[in-house]
């Protein structure tokens, strides 16, 4: 088995104990944005895995996107990111 080379840690440990790894990012041609590959993505960039640049530029995100993106699960865990609780969310 070959692993390709890469900048930076191959994994990170998240602060519930659980290992992110560049294998659980969702694929570069993603275009179905669901709340947990959101999170996954938020989530690899603030704990290191990768640079939020290299985020934005391999899932084609603007910059505010991405910040709303983790200003929602900052405040409000995974669920901020769920469509169907935006509404609830904005009120607080």
């Amino acid at each position: 088995m070959f692993l390709k080379r890469v900048d930076g840690p191959r994994q990170v440990t998240l602060p519930d104990g659980s290992i992110l790894t560049r294998a659980d990012l969702p694929a570069a041609d993603t275009r179905r944005w669901v709340a947990s590959r959101k999170a996954v993505v938020v989530k690899a960039v603030m704990y290191g895995l990768i640079p939020q640049g290299e985020a934005l530029e391999r899932y084609a995100l603007s910059e505010e996107e991405f910040a709303l993106w983790r200003s929602a699960v900052e405040r409000h865990g995974d669920a901020g990111l769920k469509v169907t609780t935006i509404q609830k969310y904005r009120q607080l």
